[in-house]
């Protein structure tokens, strides 16, 4: 096993006790095995990075994504969320096994440049014939190295029947059933080294029937496996609700058994008071996207009140076709930022920022075990921040620096103990390669 030294960082562990300092993280193999302040022990044949003027985070958590639109970007710029699926929903229809693999892989490569070593997928557009799309991804992310949690999504209520997507891209409720279950049989992986969790994920409330939604959970607690969908996005779908089902999105979630801490929904901007007790008191967690909501201008979430409530918030890039960028560390700025213009500067500390990226992610996706802070036994997913940069040097809280200024380079991300990215370049694939085969398959996709 191959050991790496990281010496001389500010580091900050996300332990139980919040340690921060000056010292090392060791990793051997895929553990960490020393994390402490001053100098490590010595290790025979190790490689130490130097790591004077970086901090050294949890590797980041992403739980809500949509690889595959990252060959659709650019599209329906000012559009209502409502709007923009319509504007859409055709194009995807025409996405294929190979466009998935082009899309998840450049997608991948940007979440691993800003810090990210886990990722949730949600993938839910199935057109009939388009091959293995789960198995697409699933590949890409095994060759970019990052741990991967893909959704199983699905769709069973197409125009035809009061949904917003064509019916091209919709399957039966039990075709749906099986190929889950199918899912889990061939990728699914409990075990606390795992690279590789699958989720059960039908899309959302206007996209799903209710017997899909119950029996999707049914099937999730029976194999052991999280649920996650859409929920409580934009104030449309509040009131679709109140017109197709007579209540409220999360009303509706309860109803067919969607709460829990097994679940975790994306969004979450309109939830009421009472809602956001419930939230807490059953540990449902909330995927919190700020970029994207921004960009479809859906609202912001409370996340302030969801964390005191004590439902766990993470971060989500969402969708690159409603949040261009895919940054996770550009989404830790934002969530902090947003919250302080809802609810003042004390709502979220730049600490508490950062416990979404890692710990509250990890809780989300139940890996709080393996990932999410700097400890000896937990898997060794870490980011190295390079703080010597003219935008970051001179300020003297770490945490600061990293949370309000500008996005950092990285020296370096391990995940599973492996080096993805050094000295800010990706070392599992070669970028303008990326570059190249994104840009003809979205010429071809988006034609």
């Amino acid at each position: 096993m191959s050991t790496i030294v990281i010496e001389g960082a500010y580091v900050a562990t996300l332990d139980p006790s919040r340690r921060e300092f000056v010292g090392h993280v060791v990793a051997e193999g895929n553990r960490l095995v020393a994390v402490g302040p001053g100098s490590a022990p010595a290790y025979d044949d190790a490689r130490v990075v130097d790591g004077r003027g970086c901090l050294v985070t949890p590797g980041f958590v992403n739980t809500h994504q949509h690889l595959y639109q990252w060959v659709t970007r650019g599209l329906a710029a000012d559009a209502t969320l409502f709007e923009w699926l319509t504007r859409l929903y055709p194009v995807w229809a025409r996405i294929t096994e190979e466009s998935v693999y082009v899309a998840a892989r450049a997608a991948l490569a940007q979440l691993a440049r800003t810090g990210c070593t886990t990722v949730a997928d949600h993938h839910y557009v199935f057109p009939r014939g388009a091959g293995d799309l789960l198995g697409a991804e699933i590949a890409a992310a095994r060759e970019i190295g990052l741990r991967f949690h893909p959704a199983r999504g699905s769709m069973d209520r197409g125009q035809k029947d009061g949904g917003l997507p064509p019916d091209s891209v919709v399957e039966d409720c039990d075709e749906i059933l099986a190929a889950t279950e199918a899912a889990i049989d061939r990728w699914h992986d409990p075990s606390p080294d795992s690279m590789l969790q699958v989720v059960v994920a039908p899309c959302s409330p206007f996209s799903v029937s209710g017997e899909l939604m119950r029996e999707s959970a049914e099937l999730a607690r029976r194999r052991g496996v999280r649920l996650h969908t859409h929920l409580a996005e934009t104030t449309d779908e509040t009131e679709w609700c109140l017109k197709t089902y007579g209540c409220t999105p999360l009303e509706y979630a309860e109803r067919v058994g969607w709460t829990g801490s097994d679940v975790w929904f994306a969004h979450g901007i309109h939830f009421d008071d009472t809602e956001i007790k419930h939230l807490g008191s059953t540990g449902t967690g909330v995927a919190h996207c700020p970029s994207s909501n921004a960009r479809l201008g859906a609202g912001i979430a409370r996340t302030a009140d969801l964390r005191s409530a004590g439902a766990p918030v993470g971060l989500g890039v969402d969708g690159a076709a409603s949040n261009e960028s895919g940054s996770l560390v550009e989404e830790l700025r934002h969530a902090l930022l947003f919250a302080r213009a809802r609810g003042g500067p004390q709502s979220l500390t730049v600490r508490a920022a950062l416990e979404m990226a890692t710990l509250d992610g990890a809780r989300i996706l139940g890996r709080s075990a393996d990932i999410g802070s700097l400890e000896p036994g937990k898997q060794a997913d870490l980011a190295v921040w390079d703080l010597t940069t003219l935008p970051h040097t001179g300020i003297p809280d770490p945490i600061a620096a990293l949370t309000l200024s500008t996005p950092p380079p990285l020296r370096l991300l391990l995940v599973n103990g492996t080096p993805v990215v050094e000295h800010d370049v990706l070392q599992t694939a070669d970028e303008p390669t990326l570059t190249a085969a994104t840009a003809r398959t979205q010429a071809t996709l988006c034609r």
